[in-house]
């Protein structure tokens, strides 16, 4: 028994032996191929590019129009929303009890001359009757008293007639200045009172303003812009869905102080608004062209690989092998973006096929332009 199982394990242990001997060997690993891509040089180029911020358009001009006389509206002699005229007559407050007021006033002064007039006459004659002799001083002094006192009635009746008429003018309210008028906030009837109630607001629309807020540090280069008095499309503005106003504008003023708790500074823009489609209260975007002297690193933005919001570029070294080098990234200029640190002139980065490479890999580059390689990356 135990012969025959020492013999069934020599049978198995031969087997194993002869199977692995007859085993064909395993290939080895075939090389990883180099990666083609596109290359090309790190040099400089236009560094020109827009600075943006939020804006909103406002008026140059604007006045609000209220009541300066207590009264109810009888009258509106505009349209919502049309262009008005300076001295145009806007609205009307109830004239009756000023046109009364005044008319009464009028009468009191007239009969305050005419005591003036007498009493003038009687000084005149009791002066000259004193020259003569032919009567007491006394009467004179009280002739003459009477005389002052009658000047000062004048005076005040006169007073009372400017103060009433300006009531009577103020119960018309015409417009202040040129400009469009907005909705009216009160209607036939109304109520109103000096200085509580705004009637409606009056603004200029042609040109117009754009407002916006600059970083403190943005200060001196704003203020070289004013210097320079541009006029080309340094300042532009687009909509909110991006759409491009056709007018460049100008510095119309900058605020006097910078706001401490923003350290923001105020601008404000000029722009032409011919066809009125520019309105007060409106969000835009507000684009300054922001040009550097001199030229700057400049790479196309696909070059560029984000990870974790750090920024990567693969830098062709010896042997073929790339080298991943982190770059701090500036504004973009169209499809390329300003490298402020971390690539200098004449490296050689990979500018197409960058998904399919990783630190070390060995590439097969191709300069950017080639159109062999262009199609062979197509492919």
């Amino acid at each position: 028994m135990i012969k025959q199982t020492i013999h069934c394990l020599y049978v198995f242990v031969f087997g194993i032996v002869m199977f692995t001997a007859c085993k064909p060997k395993q290939q080895q690993a075939a090389p990883i191929p180099p990666v083609p891509v596109v290359v090309d040089n790190v040099k400089e180029g236009n560094a020109t590019y827009f600075d943006e911020y939020p804006g909103v358009i406002s008026s140059l001009n604007e006045v609000e129009v209220r009541a300066q006389v207590t009264g109810y509206i009888t009258g509106i002699f505009f349209q919502d929303g049309q262009k008005v005229k300076k001295g145009q007559k806007l609205y009307t407050i109830d004239q009756q009890q000023y046109q009364a007021g005044y008319d009464q006033a009028v009468a009191n002064l007239n009969s305050a001359k005419a005591a003036l007039d007498k009493a003038q006459k009687d000084a005149d004659r009791y002066n000259q009757l004193l020259k003569q002799d032919a009567i007491a001083k006394q009467k004179v002094d009280y002739a003459e008293a009477d005389l002052q006192a009658a000047k000062m009635q004048v005076a005040a009746a006169q007073a009372n007639v400017a103060s009433l008429s300006a009531n009577l003018r103020y119960s018309v309210i015409t417009s202040p200045m040129d400009g469009t008028i907005g909705f009216s906030q009160v209607k036939k009837g109304a109520l109103v009172s000096p200085g509580s109630t705004i009637l409606n607001v009056i603004s200029t629309s042609n040109p117009i303003a754009v407002d916006f807020n600059i970083d403190e540090k943005q200060v001196p280069f704003f203020v070289g812009l004013i210097d320079k008095n541009l006029s080309d499309s340094t300042f532009t503005i687009a909509s909110a869905n991006g759409m491009r106003y056709k007018y460049p504008g100008k510095i119309s003023v900058m605020d006097r102080a910078v706001n401490p708790q923003t350290a923001t500074l105020k601008v404000r823009l000029e722009f032409e608004n011919p066809l009125d489609v520019l309105k007060v209260g409106m969000s835009c975007i507000v684009r300054v062209k922001n040009g550097s002297e001199g030229q700057r690193i400049v790479i196309p933005y696909k070059s560029v690989v984000e990870q974790m919001g750090e920024y990567f570029v693969y830098v062709v070294g010896d042997s073929s092998k790339v080298e991943q080098r982190k770059v701090s990234l500036g504004k973009n200029v169209g499809d390329k973006v300003i490298v402020n640190k971390g690539l200098d002139l004449n490296d050689k980065i990979v500018v197409e096929g960058v998904q399919k490479l990783r630190p070390g890999s060995v590439v097969k580059p191709a300069n950017i332009g080639d159109s062999t390689a262009a199609k062979s990356q197509a492919h």
